[in-house]
């Protein structure tokens, strides 16, 4: 998900009908780290995730670097 940052990607998990979201970065050599996960109830995924786990991807590069 190039729109959130560099190396982020998504997972998508289906379970009995329902469908579910894991937005995460395995590209630093620290850890696999989950920005977010969620229930998906639409095809698009909602602004508002998008948004939170940039947010994430942004605190998460900054507390890194420190």
């Amino acid at each position: 998900m190039p729109s959130i940052g560099t190396g982020v990607q998504e997972i998508r998990v289906r379970d009995e009908g329902d469908q579910y979201r894991v937005i995460y970065v395995a590209k630093l050599a620290e850890a696999i780290f989950i920005l977010h996960c969620f229930p998906k109830k639409t095809m698009k995924t909602s602004k508002s995730d998008v948004e939170l786990a940039a947010r994430r991807y942004r605190k998460l590069l900054l507390e890194l670097k420190t």
